[in-house]
């Protein structure tokens, strides 16, 4: 005996005693045996009369017809026979109750479970996983929305512990309609694999206070667990994570986070430049801004410039005359299984501003450009 044979004849034991405590399989058989004796019945007492019942087979059609259409397709009559199929119809009603209130349950429960995100969703490839919650969460979901115009609503895929009030709060604003929802710890790996992690192409892990009692490092330390956590059931999706705290920088980075975020260092950052007084921070709100249009884009360039200088490479913008200007190359784009891969140095999505004329363009390389206002000025 094989042991796959085994395994799904364990199954279907296991099954069966399930089955067996359950007192709805009781009230089954007792519907169905007082349907088959009703049959039996009518069959030994419709046989002897001018009802038009011959034999089995007229006694099994008989039988059909009043459970399934609530009707007599033969005129029974005698008094026993009368009875039986009275039964018939009663039990054959009380049946269809049953199975429809069944199914009814099963459908109900089904729909419950996905919209508490008990459930796994259904196969997807290249979806977007946007893991934990926190305050101004729908405006963050809409910025991302904004900011990748190749990510529809129904590519995205909510991972968190989220209040299931919150959850469908945000889901009442149709812009938000179609998104997946999955409850659970986003550093867990089976929460994760409800949302098919091993088909996502891209994850972004906020940090996420749960209940607000959480310190600094036990956020970061989730936030690092679950990265490990997704890096090893997919290598190969590229992951952004936010850190709270940069003590954490370098675990982040040896469980192969793709793009660190380190929000608390951007707002003091943010903060300094603005108490100069000299416009810094209208400047960089320009240039980060989520309009995929304007400020610094990440962007491809033909493959031929690969090996040319970077001179060469800027004449080739100019020569296109659009509203951009190349300020610098995104070294290693990709991510880190890419890098090892191709025994590649340095860091995974790089950025060199402004490198010499003569610098050599590598393998994987991206381009930053800025937008310009030259359409705007003509």
């Amino acid at each position: 005996m094989s042991e796959k044979f085994k395994k799904k004849l364990k199954r279907l034991l296991k099954n069966l005693k399930r089955g067996l405590k359950n007192p709805f399989t009781y009230l089954m058989i007792l519907i169905l045996a007082l349907i088959v004796l009703a049959t039996y019945v009518v069959y030994k007492t419709e046989t002897k009369t001018d009802s038009g019942i011959t034999g089995l087979f007229d006694a099994v059609w008989h039988t059909i017809v009043a459970v399934v259409a609530a009707y007599y397709d033969f005129y029974v009559k005698s008094i026993p026979g009368r009875f039986a199929s009275l039964v018939l119809l009663l039990f054959g009603m009380a049946l269809w109750t049953v199975i429809i209130g069944k199914i009814t349950s099963v459908i109900m429960d089904i729909q419950s479970k996905n919209n508490r995100g008990l459930k796994k969703i259904r196969p997807m490839k290249g979806q977007f996983l946007l893991c934990g919650w926190r305050s101004g969460f729908e405006e963050l979901l809409e910025t991302v929305l904004r900011s990748n115009p190749d990510i529809t609503p129904d590519m995205v895929v909510l991972v968190n512990n989220a209040p299931s009030q919150q959850i469908e709060q945000l889901k009442e604003n149709l812009e938000f309609k179609s998104v997946k929802y999955v409850a659970g710890d986003f550093s867990d790996a089976e929460t994760l694999k409800r949302a098919n992690i091993e088909t996502a192409g891209r994850i972004l892990v906020i940090a996420d206070p749960g209940s607000g009692k959480s310190s600094q490092m036990e956020i970061d330390s989730r936030t690092v667990l679950a990265v490990l956590t997704m890096k090893n059931l997919n290598p190969s999706v590229y992951i952004s994570a936010e850190l709270l705290d940069e003590k954490l920088v370098e675990h982040l980075r040896l469980a192969h986070c793709d793009e660190i975020i380190l929000t608390q260092e951007y707002e003091h950052s943010l903060l300094a430049t603005a108490s100069s007084g000299q416009g810094y921070s209208n400047v960089i709100k320009s240039l980060i801004s989520d309009d995929s249009d304007t400020g610094i884009i990440v962007s491809s360039f033909p493959q031929t410039y690969v090996g040319k200088n970077y001179k060469e490479l800027e004449d080739f913008y100019s020569k296109k005359g659009e509203d951009k200007i190349l300020v610098g190359l995104l070294l290693n784009a990709g991510n880190y299984q890419l890098m090892k891969k191709e025994n590649l140095k340095g860091s995974c999505n790089e950025p060199l501003l402004t490198p010499a004329a003569s610098y050599v363009i590598p393998k994987y390389s991206k381009s930053i450009l800025v937008y310009t206002n030259q359409g705007k000025n003509s």
